[in-house]
């Protein structure tokens, strides 16, 4: 309790940061998935308040996620709305039966060298996504994360980038490099380093609320448009701003769609949870640990009560997260504060911040992008060795021209690849580097050798030179595969003889059976 009291400061404004970037999201990313814009600002109220104070994490965010759009959408069209939030209930009571399972533990699988790859893609594309918003293009709802349907079917990945260059405005790119100098100032600046109470990227959105106000003043070919504004729901009566919630068709219990899209939901939200939480916890500069088990809990009862008063789903979301930590965020605080700015900001405030340029938030984005796409994290893993650096690079290029899932799906097989080949070499020691006809060998087992290490250990076998003494060493050895056993026995039977190479088992235990081949010297201690 006293570290939050503490961290109370900063854990605000990290909250307000988050709030600013969380709003255009949640409001996209529910457009885009033929909800009401409304539903987004349900998930992302829930995801702050109830999902924080349920979560084990100081640093993530959750809200609605970008990578369940193409699930939701076919979902709503084909089931209806009320029928769809029912969906929602049985994807939240999945995830809590999986929290209360203790199935988070899958979490621990995740490779480092993924993780990293996961964040740099992200950071990509959040640059290459957020550019148009920068210059003014904002056809594409800013929610639409994963999303490459172009314009045109030939322009190609840079294509729409390109593309937007055509529907530049001056206003919004003038709005969005003074964004950018100021946060780099209260980054850069030491004296701005040091007002730790006002955090850059709300100067930045202040300011260009200011800047558009004085384009109408003064300049008004730059006036940023009400289109290329956040667009907030708005209520003129308590009933009206109650009207916006909807109710399930609880009947939707009895249709069998609804479970399998509800099981779907669950194991998307679920995977995409998992990888933000560990993601989340390599960012955190305190270096803390988050419960994956308490996580999932937490994330069941937000969808529970998300479908049960109109929200969409909703996971732990990268960018948000990102966001979060790099506002200087202490606690789960943060979190919760950023879903109480939600809420009173849809109920008192929806006219001012229906004034902040995209341009803005644009900007926001970028840096966050900047951070996590860093060259020196290209350094960092190359400086690691290649069996880091194949699956990151793999990873990075997978998810930036597929998505989060495929990406880190491809980049664990890649991983996986590597920790058996590296496994394979763990197999056994070599005394001596080198092999010289008449000299002794020295191959040392490992503890424990598995079906893994059969090939390594054959290729070895193999390339022994003739008429050599081999010494094979199970002193350390807890565990001997049977497909490796069976491989030294054809090797004592066949190989050995046909090389004229004088072998000795060393300390293999009786149950292995290796004396049985009498024209091996067998030694026991």
């Amino acid at each position: 309790m006293n570290s939050i009291k503490k961290s109370l400061g900063a854990d605000l404004l990290a909250g307000m940061v988050v709030f600013l970037v969380a709003l255009p999201l949640c409001l996209g990313i529910a457009v885009a998935s033929g909800a009401p814009p409304f539903a987004g600002i349900i998930s992302g109220i829930i995801g702050g308040i109830i999902v924080g104070s349920l979560s084990k994490s100081h640093v993530s965010v959750t809200g609605p996620a970008a990578g369940l759009i193409a699930i939701i959408l076919v979902a709503v069209t084909d089931l209806g709305y009320e029928t769809f939030l029912v969906a929602v209930m049985v994807a939240g009571l999945i995830q809590l039966t999986l929290g209360l399972a203790k199935a988070g533990g899958i979490s621990s699988y995740f490779p480092t060298s993924v993780i990293e790859g996961m964040l740099v893609a992200i950071g990509i594309i959040i640059i290459k996504k957020e550019l148009p918003h920068a210059i003014g293009y904002d056809l594409e709802h800013e929610g639409d994360f994963f999303s490459y349907q172009l314009l045109k079917a030939d322009e190609g990945f840079f294509g729409e980038l390109l593309h937007s260059f055509n529907y530049a405005h001056t206003g919004a790119i003038i709005v969005s490099v003074v964004s950018i100098a100021i946060i780099i100032a209260f980054n850069k600046v030491p004296a701005l380093k040091k007002i730790k109470a006002i955090p850059g990227a709300l100067v930045a959105v202040v300011a260009g609320i200011l800047m558009n106000e004085l384009f109408k003043a003064a300049m008004p070919q730059w006036i940023i448009a009400n289109e290329h504004l956040v667009v907030l729901p708005t209520a003129d009566s308590v009933q009206a701003f109650l009207g916006q919630f909807q109710t399930p068709d609880l009947n939707g219990f009895t249709n069998p769609k609804v479970w399998v899209t509800g099981l779907t939901i669950a194991i998307v939200a679920s995977i995409e949870t998992l990888l933000c939480l560990e993601a989340g916890d390599k960012m955190d500069s305190l270096k803390r640990y988050s419960s994956a088990n308490a996580e999932l809990r937490a994330q069941g009862i937000g969808n529970l009560l998300s479908g049960l008063i109109g929200g969409i789903p909703m996971t732990s979301v990268i960018v948000r997260t990102t966001a979060n930590i790099n506002a200087g965020a202490k606690t789960k605080m943060s979190a919760i504060f950023h879903g109480i700015f939600l809420l009173l900001a849809v109920i008192a405030i929806p006219g001012l911040l229906n004034k902040i340029p995209m341009a803005c938030l644009a900007a926001i984005l970028i840096m966050i992008g900047l951070r996590l796409a860093s060259p020196k994290v290209f350094k960092h893993i190359w400086q690691s060795g290649k069996h880091q650096f194949v699956p990151f690079i793999i990873t990075v290029v997978a998810v930036v021209f597929t998505d989060l899932l495929k990406g880190v799906g491809i980049g664990l097989v890649v991983s996986i690849f590597y920790i058996l080949k590296g496994n394979m070499k763990l197999a056994y020691f070599f005394r001596k580097e080198q092999h010289h006809e008449g000299e002794t060998i020295h191959i040392d087992l490992a503890q424990e050798v598995s079906f893994l290490n059969k090939a390594a250990i054959k290729a070895t076998l193999s390339a022994l030179p003739q008429n050599s003494k081999v010494v094979v060493s199970a002193d350390n050895t807890v565990y001997i595969d049977h497909d490796v056993l069976e491989l030294l026995r054809d090797f004592v039977n066949f190989g050995a003889k046909d090389k004229n190479i004088n072998i000795t088992l060393k300390n293999f235990k009786q149950e292995y059976n290796m004396d049985e081949f009498t024209h091996v010297h067998s030694e026991k201690e």
